[in-house]
């Protein structure tokens, strides 16, 4: 026997309620309160061309540089060497036309199975161990935690991260400069800008299919409703960080994967850091380690789980020195 409409809804209520309270508490009790920022022995330093150990300095250090760009990079032998001769391309000519200007590149190998070291040692090679530095994990982190490590290895009064394929353009960080600059004066030193390809998804839209356009929409509203409201592309692999942003934000990340973006903007806004979203030219590149359905799903479980774990109290906005 069918049961009358108003039951139906009051039981459909109370069993909503009754699983958004079990996913709170599976949320709040599989949460570890902070992860374990343990560098390996290996991970201590960095390897130079010549096979020499560098010990890499802390985030915690005076900046002796005044740009650092950290590349993470899993299996990149094939797409790395295009953004590098693009970046330091860029880098060096700056250099000469300001000589005051300084700079080192950090390449992150992230536990890759291919040569995406040996690629990366080229370029420690050709331009000395000083400007090229190339830190390899372990293990397997993810791209969050191989970005954390080269964050907390680097040098720079300023931090880019910049994604191994070289999807967006590297003389771009001008314009990411730009909006840096443009927040200022900077709380505490503090300030973020965002590389965005907001102005680009029309033009994207028209060339995926309906299926990656719908989990597209479905994520950026996940974002949107449980996380970051202000910043409209918050996956862009292109961001500026001054040094005691990364290291306040970083200190306090909990997602080293995919969504690792979010939690940091989420951290940035929830500590007051202004943030700047600018536009970039953008280029897909062959190559992507998303697996659309299944990466999206991992994601939108991380999205669920950072708004319920720092709404519990099981994650607090806590800051580490990093051993």
């Amino acid at each position: 026997m069918a049961l009358p409409l108003p039951e139906a809804a009051a039981a459909l209520a109370a069993l909503a309620a009754a699983a958004l309270v079990l996913i709170c508490m599976i949320a709040h009790i599989t949460a570890i309160k902070m992860p374990t920022l343990h560098r390996h022995e290996e991970e201590k330093f960095f390897i130079t061309a010549e096979g020499r150990k560098e010990s890499v300095p802390s985030i915690h250090d005076p900046p002796t540089r005044e740009l650092s760009v950290v590349v993470p990079s899993y299996n990149e032998e094939d797409r790395l060497p295009l953004m590098m001769d693009e970046a330091l391309d860029y880098l060096e000519k700056r250099q000469k036309q300001d000589p005051s200007f300084t700079y080192e590149v950090i390449v992150v190998d992230d536990g890759s199975k291919d040569q995406t070291t040996k690629v990366a040692l080229k370029y420690c090679e050709k331009y000395g161990s000083d400007k090229v530095r190339v830190l390899s994990l372990v293990k397997n982190r993810g791209k969050g935690g191989a970005v954390r490590m080269g964050v907390f290895s680097s040098r720079g009064e300023k931090i880019l991260m910049a994604d191994a394929d070289g999807a967006t353009k590297f003389p771009d960080i001008e314009k990411v400069e730009e909006g840096l600059q443009n927040l200022q004066p900077w709380p505490n030193q503090m300030a973020i800008s965002c590389g965005s390809r907001a102005h680009l998804e029309k033009e994207s839209i028209a060339k995926r299919s309906y299926f990656r356009t719908l989990l597209m929409y479905g994520f950026h509203f996940l974002v949107w409703f449980l996380c970051v409201k202000e910043i409209r592309d918050t996956q862009c692999g292109f961001k500026l960080l001054t040094r005691e942003a990364a290291a306040q934000t970083f200190s306090t990340l909990h997602i080293e994967r995919w969504a690792f973006d979010v939690e940091l903007l989420y951290i940035a806004q929830h500590l007051r850091i202004p943030i700047a979203e600018v536009a970039v030219n953008w280029t897909e590149i062959e190559g992507s380690k998303l697996v659309p359905f299944w990466s999206w799903l991992q994601m939108g479980r991380d999205l669920l789980f950072i708004r319920l774990r720092y709404m519990t109290g099981a994650w607090q906005l806590e800051t580490r020195k990093y051993n």
